[in-house]
């Protein structure tokens, strides 16, 4: 579990730069002379640059690590979350502001895919969607914590947003020093022909049992460690690709960063004052924290897929409702006429996504590819979970502008109902199996149609018995 979170505060870090623009969006609007509807997108670009960056740290993080080890990666990426905060801490002109949004958005998109895929490979089967959705918690935390600090600091006046992006650089220093004590990935090391060290690795977690994992895994290592991009076209992996493409789009394009990334915005559009808004967004992150813990008490007990379609739900009839609140306010703009049920409606959507596609997406496209392939997998799909997330929180602006909050968030709604007809028809599940059992499985796309194994046949590496027909 120790290794685990320190892993996953590479996700802390993530949340927290992901979100602590949201407090500061209104003092850099005045700062840099963004203000009124002809500035919108130059406000979305400041917003969703940090994607744009993610997009390149998701495509080079995947090849960093099969080359360079996936601990490596992660004390790379520390380093540049320190370096990106202090920049924007001390940017002077809107071009400064974009280069150290865009860095930190290079160690966003490597954390992101880096950590867990970390975890998944040095987690036993039976706890391992727990601990990899730690990462979730973490990136959920860094969140919370992002609108405590906003709040605190808002007391500062206009320079209070040098303050609210600097802040970071301490627990990045942290970070980077905590991932001095952690072990390198057992697969990594096996896959290079490191057997000893691969060996001292899985003691730090299984201890008396390492060297019986070690011989179970051990067959199932890739010759040569490095994946290609060519090797995801292999019929094999077509399955996994498309539910990991699926579970990644509608992750992003349901709204959530565009929600957590302009909350104080949206809770005062509601009718509140700003700093009201600050407030709520400290009872928004809390309920996040929340109910991703819950998340972590079931993924292991009830499964990935039913958290999915419950979460989804919630989100759905949470989305349309704010939609709704907003419509019976009037003409776009003008304040809501149940601001309450705005915020109620903010709450349970954030809510539900911590119980379900927040963390479920990561556990899953962790675990459904192979060894070989899961790093460039990886890449390809966090590089398309940015991409919807930068073109979502680019236009969320302009969408307010033009379309009022009323027609946005109908559009997110309606996208939640198609999630939930997509993890109905075609979403697997993966509790309790071996990541060699699901890679397997997966292959032949078998893996949806069974019941999960028992943990001791798990254990022992032997197939699970077939589950009733479909």
């Amino acid at each position: 579990m120790r290794i685990a979170l320190v892993a996953a505060l590479g996700g802390f870090l993530l949340g927290f730069d992901a979100t602590v623009i949201s407090g500061a969006v209104p003092f850099i609007r005045a700062y840099f002379g963004l203000e009124g509807a002809a500035h919108s997108l130059l406000v979305g670009w400041t917003v969703s640059c940090l994607d744009w960056g993610a997009m390149a740290g998701n495509l080079v993080a995947g090849p960093l690590a099969d080359r360079l080890g996936r601990r490596t990666v992660l004390r790379l990426t520390a380093a540049v979350f320190f370096a990106s905060s202090l920049l924007a801490a001390d940017a002077h002109t809107f071009l400064v502001l974009i280069l150290a949004r865009v860095l930190g958005g290079l160690a966003v998109g490597a954390a992101i895919l880096v950590a867990p895929m970390y975890v998944t490979e040095i987690a036993p089967a039976d706890r391992r969607g727990r601990l990899v959705a730690t990462n979730q918690l973490m990136i959920v935390l860094g969140i919370c914590a992002s609108f405590f600090s906003n709040d605190l600091l808002l007391a500062l006046g206009a320079g209070a947003w040098r303050a609210m992006l600097g802040v970071e650089a301490i627990p990045a220093l942290v970070f980077l020093a905590l991932l001095l004590t952690v072990p390198e990935s057992p697969r990594w090391l096996l896959a290079r022909g490191r057997r000893h060290p691969a060996l001292a690795a899985l003691r730090a977690v299984h201890g008396d049992a390492a060297a019986g994992e070690l011989e179970r895994i051990a067959p199932a290592a890739p010759a040569e460690p490095l994946g290609s991009w060519r090797m995801l076209l292999a019929a094999r992996l077509r399955f996994a690709l498309i539910f990991a493409a699926g579970l990644a789009f509608f992750q992003q394009a349901t709204g959530i960063n565009a929600v957590l990334y302009y909350l104080p915005t949206i809770l005062a559009r509601a009718g509140g004052g700003l700093a009201n808004a600050f407030r709520q967004s400290v009872l928004v992150g809390l309920i996040n924290v929340g109910m991703t813990l819950v998340a972590m008490s079931l993924i292991d007990r009830i499964g990935r897929k039913p958290l999915l379609l419950a979460g989804g739900t919630g989100m759905a009839v949470a989305l349309l409702t704010i939609a709704w609140a907003f419509r019976v306010g009037g003409a776009a703009g003008a304040p809501v006429a149940h601001p309450a049920l705005v915020l109620a409606g903010i709450v349970t959507f954030v809510a539900s996504f911590a119980v379900s596609f927040g963390p479920v997406t990561w556990v899953m496209v962790a675990e459904i590819f192979p060894d070989r392939e899961r790093a460039v997998a990886l890449s390809a799909v966090c590089f398309w979970n940015s991409l919807i997330s930068a073109g979502v929180t680019l236009m969320f602006t302009w969408e307010l502008a033009h379309w009022g909050a009323a027609g946005t968030f109908l559009g997110y709604g309606l996208l939640a109902v198609a999630a939930l007809a997509f993890i109905a028809a075609v979403g697997p599940e993966t509790r309790g199996r071996t990541l060699e059992e699901i890679s397997q499985r997966l292959s032949g796309r078998g893996l949806r149609h069974r019941a999960p194994a028992p943990a001791a046949d798990l254990e022992a590496g032997q197939p699970a018995a077939p589950g009733p027909p479909a």
